[in-house]
């Protein structure tokens, strides 16, 4: 298995390989090691994140994003020309041969199994079965927890300073 992760020890992306009978992952940049949580095992199935402890997963198409929109860019480009010198046949064969790349690469390419919370991808995975597709639902609840959080760290490192302060008043 394939494990691609932002490491929390030095917030390095890393990508390791990693068996399933493994107890814990190494980042190749601050050789961290990050123990397999509790129960993320189950019958060969990854049921908890590896990096977070994350129960929430999804599935989704392990294909290039920039490499989809550019093929939809240059069809759709190569359409306005020949749309625009009358050659209608032309036009329609050019986004019919767009539209089928596009499917062609959908049924070629594998799954990827990803985190919600810490965005982890594990790939070469031998099944997918107990996780769904994206949820913007859980998404949504993961990015509002991670902007709470980064909001309330400045507020929680003046309150340490405060406190820092207020004790040092009191030593002396």
């Amino acid at each position: 298995m394939n494990v691609t992760f932002a490491c929390p020890h030095c917030d390095q992306p890393a990508t390791v390989e990693f068996a399933a009978d493994a107890a814990s992952i190494d980042c190749p940049q601050c050789h961290a090691a990050l123990g397999a949580p509790e129960g993320s095992w189950s019958d060969h199935d990854l049921r908890r994140c590896l990096i977070c402890g994350s129960r929430d997963l999804f599935i989704r198409k392990d294909f290039p994003h920039r490499l989809g929109v550019s093929i939809v860019v240059v069809g759709f480009a190569m359409s306005c020309v020949t749309w625009y010198l009358y050659w209608t046949y032309l036009t329609f064969t050019v986004l019919c041969a767009t539209a089928l790349a596009d499917m062609a690469l959908f049924f070629v390419v594998g799954d990827c199994l990803n985190c919600y919370r810490c965005r982890a991808e594990y790939r070469q995975l031998p099944t997918f079965s107990e996780h769904g597709p994206f949820s913007l639902e859980t998404h949504e609840r993961y990015r509002q927890q991670a902007a709470r959080l980064v909001r309330n760290a400045p507020s929680a490192a003046r309150a340490s300073d405060d406190v820092a302060s207020v004790s040092d008043v009191a030593r002396h």
